[in-house]
């Protein structure tokens, strides 16, 4: 009989964190400049530069590790990570080994399974490295060093996860609380939240963890689930042939489902950590810590229980939109301009939603605005517009954020309100359509529905449907 064997995970998540300089310097984060234009003698390694510490780095940090039920470490230090690559200037990294600022949290996650608690070794602060291009018509490898001292945190979880599905039910907790703080956007395509995955499997039942591999290159959930998927069977197999596992970093290529061995793992003696020279400790005390506590947002939970207490809208709503806090603003700015909860979340959970699954959106892409959004509203309530041109009024806005009564009176969509205009389109209707009139005379009332749809057609959908309904019942 096969053996039966459990997988254990442990994440190192990197997050680069929303300030608008860099962790020593006052160069810019802002993405997507030229190579090489946000940089400066410090952030390039320069001899005889020296860091100073964005003290908004130490805020969103401490910020997190309290979310994440964290001792906040009161005396942390900086340390150097030795090691040299072309796109790691000073040949160190900036990291925190000893003394990092958040220790000992967990964060609760719910499965299938029910509710688990995934505990948080510690959160350090740190600054990411440059990126290497390379130029395969030139033949050569070219360094931006744009991304270089661009502050992150990373955040090392305890090796508690034994599934996919737990681990991403983490990351998805993780995010969401990270983007509730203003921390991040944590937008995997982007790099802006990278999580590596250290895997090992044993035989069920026993204690000891097995040979452990981290995997890299991991930029959406779905690549995440597939490579825990993918590595513990290349684990299983091994073992059950009777082969050792090599500790080693693997590289996961999403478009093949499977990995390769890129370098062998390296453990912190390898990296010769020392603390750095140029940094002083940070020093937390009570009051500072305490004003930070007292920032913390209205998180999911609360955001949830309040929902339901103040708005008269179905709980699956509630959890849909509260999973995102751009959503959960953008819902709460509406009602307050418009005064209208159901609606407001009827139209973010079905044509918001739709429109997001078909372009391949995140809700943090949304463009519209709320007073937008409740303009369409009334719109609609007024009977200025009806359903049918809504949608199309609301397609326009999500695109583009359109001014919908702008769009409504430059296209001509306000409903006729013209009776006479109204009653012609419908007596055209009835001596076009004589087998359906008769079959509605005749006891088949679906019949009428057919005469609408004519008559909305005829009145190129500027009607009320409800009206004409009314209208043609009197005229047959």
């Amino acid at each position: 009989m096969k053996k039966q064997y459990e997988t254990v995970i442990g994440l190192e998540v990197h997050v680069e964190l929303a300030t608008k300089t860099k962790i020593f310097c006052g160069c810019s984060t802002a993405f997507g400049g030229a190579p090489n234009t946000h940089t400066c003698p410090v952030c390039t390694g320069m001899p005889g530069t020296l860091p100073v510490l964005n003290r908004q780095v130490l805020e969103y940090a401490v910020a997190v590790g309290l979310a994440a039920n964290c001792e906040i470490t009161r005396y942390c230090k900086f340390d150097r990570k030795n090691y040299f690559y072309p796109d790691n200037p000073q040949n160190y990294q900036i990291s925190q080994l000893y003394l990092p600022i958040c220790r000992n949290g967990y964060v609760e996650i719910e499965t299938e399974g029910g509710k688990k608690k995934v505990g948080i070794h510690e959160i350090h602060m740190e600054e990411d490295a440059g990126k290497l291009i390379h130029d395969e018509w030139e033949n050569c490898s070219l360094v931006d060093y744009n991304r270089s001292g661009v502050p992150l945190i990373e955040i090392v979880s305890e090796p508690d996860m034994r599934s996919a599905e737990e681990v991403i039910a983490y990351l998805e907790k993780l995010r969401m609380m990270i983007q509730y703080l203003g921390a991040s956007d944590c937008k995997l395509q982007e790099g802006s939240m990278r999580a590596d995955v250290n895997l090992s499997v044993r035989e069920a039942g026993t204690e000891a963890f097995g040979t452990r591999t981290e995997m890299k290159n991991l930029n959406s959930f779905r690549a995440i689930s597939r490579a825990i998927d993918g590595e513990r069977e290349r684990q299983i197999d091994l073992l059950e042939a009777g082969k050792a596992i090599t500790q080693e970093t693997r590289r996961w290529d999403d478009a093949k489902g499977e990995s390769y061995a890129m370098r062998s793992k390296e453990d912190a003696q390898d990296y010769r950590y020392f603390p750095d020279p140029d940094l002083p400790p940070v020093a937390v005390d009570d009051r500072w810590l305490e004003e930070m506590r007292a920032k913390q947002p209205e998180f999911q939970e609360e955001k949830m229980k309040r929902y339901k207490e103040e708005y008269d809208i179905p709980e699956y709503d509630i959890g849909i939109i509260t999973a995102s806090k751009f959503m959960a603003d953008l819902f709460e700015e509406t009602v307050k301009l418009c005064g209208q909860p159901k609606k407001v979340s009827n139209w973010l959970m079905v044509e918001t939603l739709r429109l997001l699954r078909e372009r391949g959106m995140e809700p943090e892409d949304i463009r519209f605005s709320p007073n937008n959004l409740a303009k369409l509203i009334r719109l609609v309530d007024e009977k200025v517009i009806n359903n049918s041109v809504a949608k199309e009024v609301f397609e326009a806005m999500f695109d583009s954020n359109t001014d919908a009564e702008k769009y409504v009176e430059e296209r001509g969509l306000k409903t006729v309100s013209d009776e006479g205009a109204l009653k012609k389109a419908i007596e055209e209707v009835i001596a076009a359509n004589p087998k359906s009139v008769e079959d509605y005379r005749g006891g088949k009332e679906k019949a009428i529905g057919f005469l609408v749809g004519q008559t909305m057609k005829a009145m190129k959908g500027k009607a009320d449907p409800g009206k004409v309904n009314e209208m043609l019942k009197g005229m047959l």
